[in-house]
């Protein structure tokens, strides 16, 4: 596969190609033979669109069924175009600003994995992006969740019990012998 940036000769022989009337198949074949690419036909595809040509036409293939002697061939009935739609507005085609997520009343305590007690919160916070280690929330959880009330109420809808039955697990060892 090619990388995204195509050298300006590669484009120029794209263009050249493309009013020659080359189909985007040939068109590789061309370039790659040229330049000694292995672009394909949708690379070739994708960057003619980007470059801004576009088929006038849509090729039609001939009828399967071959016409009769002495029979017209009749031209299929093309579809009708699809109504014009109506664009998104400009506002939505700009990418949305970055929310820092936090949850309202709580105060994280901020603990370290290594550090957390059995009935602490495990809700994460901080991360391995700058350097960080990951911290928990660390107050005291629900009976029958991982989290403090302000963050179960974020990891479930509200009213919908644990599936889970939270309790103490009797392991019985068996001896192989």
């Amino acid at each position: 596969m090619e990388p995204g940036h195509w050298p300006s000769e590669h484009s120029d022989a794209l263009c050249d190609y493309f009013l020659k009337g080359m189909s985007y198949a040939a068109i590789a074949t061309g370039i790659n033979a040229r330049f000694g690419t292995a672009y394909t036909r949708n690379a070739v595809a994708g960057r003619a669109k980007r470059l801004g040509l576009v088929a006038l036409a849509r090729m039609t293939s001939p009828p399967i069924v071959p016409s009769l002697p002495g029979e017209a061939c009749l031209p299929s009935p093309r579809r009708p175009a699809l109504p014009s739609l109506n664009p998104p507005p400009k506002s939505a085609m700009k990418p949305a600003a970055r929310v820092k997520l936090r949850c309202v009343g709580v105060q994280p305590r901020l603990i370290p994995l290594l550090e957390l007690a059995r009935g602490d919160c495990r809700y994460p916070y901080g991360g391995d992006k700058d350097g960080k280690e990951i911290t928990f929330c660390g107050h005291p959880r629900q009976p029958g969740s991982s989290y403090c009330a302000p963050h179960a109420g974020l990891t479930r809808p509200s009213g919908v019990a644990s599936a889970r039955v939270v309790g103490p697990v009797v392991l019985r060892l068996v001896s192989a012998g």
